[in-house]
């Protein structure tokens, strides 16, 4: 299973997409990230704008914590913190970008 998010700019065109695997949800819980990356919807979250500051607070406590958070690395082996520090910061990164672009994720 994985998380899919996507945004869309006012046109309705897809201007990011990603996916990464549900086995870290628990590492983002720990950031406090985990409703903004997998349920923006129950915070009122809908435009990516309204990600950039909590995103931003968590990925840098992620990177000045790392041995924090690989404790929370699936033992399974699918997803990792290295993995996952990228994925939040190119995702970060399209919100900043796109701020009123409207944000959309399954789960």
């Amino acid at each position: 299973m994985s998380l899919d998010v996507d945004l869309k700019d006012a046109s309705g065109e897809l201007v990011f997409s990603a996916n990464i695997t549900h086995n870290l949800n628990k590492m983002a819980d720990a950031a406090g990230i985990y409703k903004h990356l997998w349920r923006p919807d129950e915070l009122g979250i809908t435009r990516a704008g309204d990600l950039v500051e909590p995103i931003t607070k968590g990925l840098t406590d992620m990177i000045l914590r790392p041995t924090h958070y690989k404790q929370f690395n699936p033992e399974n082996g699918w997803g990792t913190y290295e993995g996952f520090i990228p994925w939040i910061a190119e995702y970060l990164g399209a919100c900043s970008e796109n701020p009123e672009a409207t944000i959309s994720v399954s789960r």
